[in-house]
């Protein structure tokens, strides 16, 4: 196999239109991740119009700028359009990808201009850009504010989105594993599957209620055998469908995510198949007798 690629061996003309400069640190736009060297290492959020896959990464990211932001190429089969952000993220960079139909490819002073935000890796999130926010405030975050710990490791997801009457909470973390002791009395939202290694660390946690993914429900409905174990131990839980959020993700579960299965003691508590998981774990919050 040729390891010879002649059009990655001329870095005399990468062309790099500086959209923003101050204290040493830049904000430049180009129209393709081969124009990323050098020059952008450490100090420069870079805002290449080239889809943030995988390969345009591998050219981006010996070159360790402080941030990307890329094209989402409409996301594409298999998520191609976006496999990048999490191969960056495992090397510590920052990056987000914009809508696909915000901005135009290879066009990196459109993509700063005009593009919208439509996934980050967490290291870009923990840096405070989110999805829907202009490319350009993006930049202007990536620029200003630090990551934190960009070290290859756990990256713990955890908030309260809501408090009953009697105290318990509905906790959205992104795995069961990252429970606390005192989730005993609240209601988790995680997006790991529910299947029998999940049952056990439930089991473990013994919380007030819990929605899992149901990990596409696999080969002989895997994914959901928990649900089976916990409601013998009295555990009320349900599945969220990871078609409809991706499993990993219990930000996305809790706002964008549906039922697609749930067991009984959850059933006594109002949850129903096909009802929004915020429903849900309201529903969860309440005692049975309450339902």
């Amino acid at each position: 196999m040729a390891e010879e690629a002649p059009l990655l061996n001329d870095e005399a003309d990468h062309p790099h239109d500086v959209m923003w400069e101050s204290g040493g640190r830049r904000v430049i736009a180009m129209d393709s991740a081969r124009y990323v060297d050098a020059r952008n290492r450490d100090s420069d959020v870079v805002v290449p119009a080239s889809y943030l896959g995988v390969l345009p990464a591998r050219l981006m990211a010996p070159h360790r700028p402080r941030a990307v932001i890329g094209h989402d190429g409409c996301i594409g089969k298999d998520g191609a359009g976006i496999a990048g952000l999490w191969y960056l993220e495992a090397l510590g960079i920052p990056a987000a990808a914009a809508d696909g139909m915000s901005a135009e490819l290879g066009n990196g002073v459109d993509l700063y201009e005009t593009g919208v935000i439509s996934r980050v890796n967490v290291l870009a999130e923990r840096a405070g850009v989110n999805e829907g926010m202009t490319v350009s405030e993006a930049a202007e975050i990536l620029i200003s504010n630090d990551p934190g710990d960009i070290t290859a490791g756990t990256k713990i997801r955890r908030e309260s989105v809501m408090t009953s009457d009697t105290g318990r909470e509905i906790i959205v973390t992104d795995s069961i594993v990252f429970a606390l002791p005192e989730d005993t009395k609240n209601v988790l939202v995680t997006a790991g599957h529910t299947g029998r290694s999940g049952a056990k660390f439930l089991l473990e946690v013994s919380p007030h209620g819990f929605i899992c993914s149901d990990g596409g429900m696999s080969k002989n409905k895997a994914g959901i055998a928990g649900l089976e174990t916990t409601e013998a131990h009295g555990l009320a839980g349900a599945c969220c469908d990871a078609w409809s959020a991706p499993v990993g993700d219990a930000f996305k579960a809790y706002y964008e995510g549906s039922i697609s299965a749930c067991n009984q003691p959850a059933r006594d508590r109002g949850v129903e198949v096909g009802m929004s998981v915020r429903d849900a774990a309201a529903a969860l919050l309440q005692e049975a007798k309450d339902a």
